[in-house]
Order: structure tokens, then sequence, then C-alpha cells
């Protein structure tokens, strides 16, 4: 009973986001209140553990993220990846940006110890905040031990919010464009049917009847892609990050016929997937309390600010040149502060209710869903793992 318990208040607290996203048209995004839920429920009556309770364990998340992130990949093609290099350089400039103005302003404010502990998880995610926490515990300062973990638990709260502002700016100026164009409206709409057709015709790797090509088959195919990406990356030492391989190696496979398009919603499991890996993303929150974010509550929001603001002058004045809008950049450079699930959470909560049809939608998420993707692979995935590794030697 206590584990259906769990698992109900799990997805309840998941409802309720997506209800409030629903209703003020992603203005609040979903995860920025589920995020809040679970905080709240961590502070007062919910058990730390209720994401383990309800199924969704370790294991069980080292699955998700690597079969999600090959789905991902059936999503686009080789050369729409290949083409958002800018969107790297503008998320990695703008990580800079958070740098340089919390190297310079944040020391002045406060003691080198604690700029230097929350820097690495300001420009990243949870892997960046647990590599500093050990770092500090030790290297005996245990004053500071709570706040790289308190910093990431409080920078993608704001970050949700913030990020969600600019892609409904972005994604209102892209379909003006779209509504007022009926010769580039025209044009997209024969580009998605012959992607489409392309993808049917390349998914007759197997030419196996229908009744064979059941959900447990997509998942092996799935699996297996995940398997060797995994492999890949341990050859090269992870020198390239898995789950980026994972994305590479889904989109190779999707162009090669061996995976179909959008596989793991055609399998049946993929919002299933989502939950799991939301759900324990949000567990994270509970290792922090309120008297522990008591203390260090400045210092964390004052280097927040100047980490947003450096990521902000930075993308900013890199937009032009890099041939994108301003709030597209600064959204790309944004993806530090949660990297994904939320990225891909975010963004197709908003072209979904930017759009009036599915081929607005489409429109809208095939020009800014693989620029915040791989903009939260740079930094998340590699970023702010490089940056914890210096910065640790400078503890």
């Amino acid at each position: 009973m206590s584990y259906l318990l769990a698992f109900v208040c799990v997805m309840l607290f998941m409802v309720i986001g997506e209800w409030v996203s629903t209703l003020t048209k992603a203005f609040i995004p979903s995860v920025f209140v589920t995020a809040i839920l679970f905080l709240v429920g961590f502070w007062t009556i919910i058990p730390k553990n209720i994401v383990t309770q309800a199924s969704f364990s370790t294991p069980f998340i080292t699955i998700c993220i690597s079969i999600l992130l090959v789905h991902l990949g059936t999503l686009m093609n080789l050369k729409e990846l290949l083409l958002q290099w800018k969107a790297v350089c503008i998320a990695l400039l703008g990580v800079s940006g958070t740098l340089i103005l919390t190297l310079i302003v944040g020391t002045w404010l406060f003691n080198w110890h604690t700029v230097i502990a929350s820097i690495p998880p300001l420009t990243g995610g949870l892997v960046a905040a647990l590599l500093m926490t050990n770092g500090l515990k030790a290297a005996g300062i245990t004053t500071l031990v709570a706040l790289p973990v308190s910093m990431y638990v409080l920078h993608s709260v704001i970050g949700y919010p913030l990020t969600a502002v600019m892609l409904k700016r972005e994604s209102r100026r892209l379909i003006k464009r779209f509504r007022t164009n009926t010769e580039t409206n025209q044009i997209h709409t024969e580009t998605h049917v012959s992607k489409i057709d392309a993808r049917k015709s390349a998914q007759l790797i197997f030419n196996l009847p229908a009744e064979y090509q059941t959900s447990a088959f997509i998942i092996v195919r799935v699996g297996i892609i995940a398997i060797l990406s995994n492999w890949v990356a341990s050859l090269l030492n992870n020198t390239i990050n898995a789950n980026i391989i994972c994305l590479v190696f889904g989109v190779i496979a999707h162009q090669l016929g061996f995976l179909e398009d959008n596989a793991l919603n055609k399998a049946g499991v993929f919002n299933w997937l989502m939950y799991g890996l939301l759900a324990y993303i949000f567990s994270q929150l509970s290792l922090t309390t309120p008297a522990v974010m008591g203390n260090i509550i400045i210092q964390i929001i004052v280097l927040i600010f100047l980490g947003i603001s450096g990521m902000f002058i930075a993308s900013w004045l890199l937009a032009k040149p890099f041939g994108m809008s301003r709030e597209m950049a600064f959204a790309c450079s944004l993806t530090a502060l949660f990297g994904f699930p939320a990225d891909y959470i975010l963004t197709t909560e908003i072209c979904h209710s930017i759009a009036d049809n599915k081929n607005e939608e489409a429109f809208l998420t095939e020009n800014i869903l693989p620029k915040m993707l791989v903009g939260g692979f740079a930094t998340v995935s590699i970023a702010s793992v490089i940056i914890a590794s210096v910065f640790l030697k400078l503890i």
C-alpha cells in the first residue's frame, strides 16, 4: 500500500504541474510548479524517499536517461544536429559570461570558498553539485557543504520561468513570420510531409509484418543503440559524454532505418519514462532544509543574479554575430540552469501552447528544440563537469 500511495503522490504533483501549465498557456511551466510542490512537500510531510518508493530508483533512471536520449535522436536528422554548432557556441559563451561576472564581482562580495563552491552547480546540473559537495567534505570546509546542492535546487527553480518567457517570445516571433509568409508556410508543409515519407521508406530495414512490430521490439532496438553508445563512451574513457553519444547514435540509427520516427512514443512508453526521470530530478530537492537554506540564501540569490546577468550580457552581445535572436540565444545559455529533460519539456510545452495547429507546432519544434537540446548538453553534460573538476583544485 505504501508504494502505491507514494506513486500516486508523485504522479499527482505531475498532474497539478501540467494543469497549471495548461491553464496559464505555459506561462507558468509544469516543471516549475512540480518542483515547488516537491520542495514544500519535503520540507513538511512527504518522506524523503518517496520517489524511490514510487519505483523510480537509480537503476531505473540510469536506463531512462540513455534510452530517452536515443529516442530524441529519432526526432531529428543528422544535418539538423550538425547545424546547431551556433547554439553550442552561444551556450558555452553564456557560461563564460557567468564565470567572469561571478568571479570578479562575487569574490568582492563574498569569500573565495563560497564563490568557488557555488559556480560549478550554477553552470550545470546535479553532477557538478555533488562533485563540489564531496570536494568540500574532503577539504574539511563543512560550513559550505550544503551550498552546492542548495544552489542547484534554487537556480533551476528560477531558471524554469525565465526560460519559459524567452521561449514564448521566440515562439511568437517565429509563428508570426510563419503565418505572414504563405510561401514559407507551404514550403514547410511540403518539406514536413516529405520528411515523414522519407522516414517511412527508411523504416523498411526489417520489413516485418505489422503484427511483429511490437512495442517490445521497438524498445529492444532503442536499448541496443543505448548499449552501443555507452560502450563507445567507455572506449573513449568518457572523453565524449555518453549522453551526447546516445543522442548522435539515435540520430544515425534513425537515418539508417534501424529506428522508426518517434520510437518510444510508438512503443507507448515515452511519457512513463519521462515522468520517472523528472521524479528522480525532483527527488534531489530533499537534500536541503529550510534551516540550511536560511543560512546561505543571501549568497545564493546574489550569485544566481550575477550568474544569470553574465549569461544575459554574453548572449545578448553575441546573438547577432551568430545569427540568432537575442531571446533564443539567452534561452540556449539558460539551459545551463537545468539541462535535460527540463529543456525538452519546457520547449515542447511552449511550442504546443503557441501553435494553433500541428503544422505550426512542428515548425516551432523543429526551429527551437534542437538548439535547446544541444545547448543543454554543451553546458550541463560537458562544461559544468569540466568547470567542477578545475574548481575542485582551487578549494
